[in-house]
């Protein structure tokens, strides 16, 4: 007590001591006036008065040390535990101050909004309106939002959005209330709901027919043909085309979930494609044959590497090739080309049969699809192929064109991003 006391009567000792100094002074100078010139004494009395209240009262009423102590200043946040928790975070995380500024965010969020600068407003970034609003409400309510948005480009994807305040220590000992922004991707989920709802909606309108048309020979053979092997061989040709027809629709069916499942996922093992081309050629060389159609290769023998899924580019070329050789055989030649360009490498699979018509082409990689449902099931076509195609290239950021002239044939185009350009998405 005694130590706070003298603390406390310090400055005043101090502020008395200047004062005295003060008023002899003036006094001195106000008795040497009234002296030497005609000043009043009641004037110089006055004076004095009016001097030693302006000495006596306590002017400094602000105390810059002390106020500084009582109202410590918010500290930008910057500390390094802090931007190590936030990059340690698995989900996109950004984390903002009060006014919305971006204070972190780790590597996942600077993929996802590749826009995020510190210091900025994150709205400038992230202009999804739901994105805003919910921003806007936890710092107006100090309390978790959640919200749920679509973003449309490259590919669709459903995030959830958890906006949470939490108290973050500043260099001055204090804490303030930081937004933290965690994005979760739920496109996964999605997927699996819409797969789902795909398959058996498609599966049972494909899968009647064949089961139908067995359902049928089967009650023949087992009735009017169980005694005719003429009848019972030809029936049972028949089923085997449409045990092997059901076969392959639920092929393509799975094939096809399994890429939509993973559509926002970049391939990225390198993948040269020349050889990989051939191979499929090789591998269509017997139809080519039973086709009676000649298929010409020009493709470069330098690597042309993109980033991709050996497989899935597979089934690519395997789609579009056959399906030159089946529909366009009557041309009787079906051209591969490969063509790179400094951004994009493209290849092309000619045919010189029918043609497509205009109205047919904007509908072509549709689900089930069919310029002539005849022509496709005697084909072996289960109406998948060029939506596959469309899927496959989406998941590896390209794109197909379709270019067609009635009577000319028709051209389909693989266009694949470089992987400079792919990085730089």
């Amino acid at each position: 007590m005694a130590a706070n006391a003298s603390s406390l009567s310090a400055p005043w000792s101090d502020r008395i001591k200047r004062a005295a100094i003060i008023l002899l002074v003036t006094a001195i100078v106000l008795g040497g006036l009234v002296v030497l010139t005609d000043l009043s004494l009641a004037r110089a009395i006055f004076a004095f008065i009016c001097i030693a209240a302006a000495a006596l009262v306590p002017w400094q009423l602000h105390d810059g040390a002390r106020s500084s102590d009582a109202e410590p200043r918010i500290d930008p946040v910057d500390s390094a535990v802090v931007r190590s928790l936030v990059a340690g975070l698995p989900d996109p995380s950004v984390l903002l101050d009060r006014a919305g500024r971006v204070l972190h965010f780790n590597q996942e969020a600077s993929e996802l909004a590749p826009a995020l600068r510190r210091g900025e407003l994150a709205q400038s970034a992230l202009r999804a309106p739901e994105i805003v609003a919910t921003l806007r409400q936890a710092l107006a309510t100090n309390k978790m939002q959640r919200a749920t948005y679509v973003e449309h480009v490259p590919i669709d994807r459903w995030m959830e959005l958890v906006v949470t305040p939490i108290p973050v220590p500043t260099h001055f000992g204090g804490a303030d209330t930081c937004m933290l922004m965690t994005f979760h991707d739920q496109t996964p989920l999605r997927r699996v709901e819409e797969m789902r709802a795909d398959f058996v909606a498609n599966a049972s309108h494909e899968l009647r027919t064949p089961l139908a048309a067995l359902s049928g020979f089967i009650d023949t053979l087992l009735g009017p043909a169980k005694d005719d092997p003429s009848a019972r061989e030809r029936f049972l040709g028949i089923m085997r085309v449409q045990a092997t027809r059901m076969a392959r629709l639920i092929d393509d069916l799975l094939s096809l979930s399994r890429i939509e499942l993973s559509a926002h996922v970049r391939p990225s093992s390198p993948i040269d494609l020349p050889p990989l081309v051939r191979q499929v050629v090789d591998g269509l060389e017997v139809l080519a044959q039973e086709r009676g159609v000649e298929v010409t290769v020009d493709i470069p023998e330098t690597p042309v590497i993109v980033p991709g899924d050996r497989d899935e580019l597979l089934r690519l070329f395997e789609n579009l090739i056959e399906n030159g050789l089946k529909y366009g055989a009557s041309g009787g030649k079906v051209e591969v080309t490969l063509v790179e360009t400094p951004a994009e490498i493209r290849v092309k699979v000619r045919d010189y049969g029918p043609g497509i018509a205009p109205e047919h082409l904007p509908r072509l990689t549709e689900r089930f699809y069919r310029v002539d449902v005849g022509d496709s099931r005697a084909q072996g076509g289960t109406g998948l192929g060029l939506s596959l195609v469309k899927h496959i290239l989406n998941r590896h950021r390209g794109r197909l064109l379709i270019e067609s002239v009635p009577d000319k044939g028709a051209t389909f185009t693989a266009v694949f991003p470089k992987a400079a350009a792919v990085e730089a998405r």
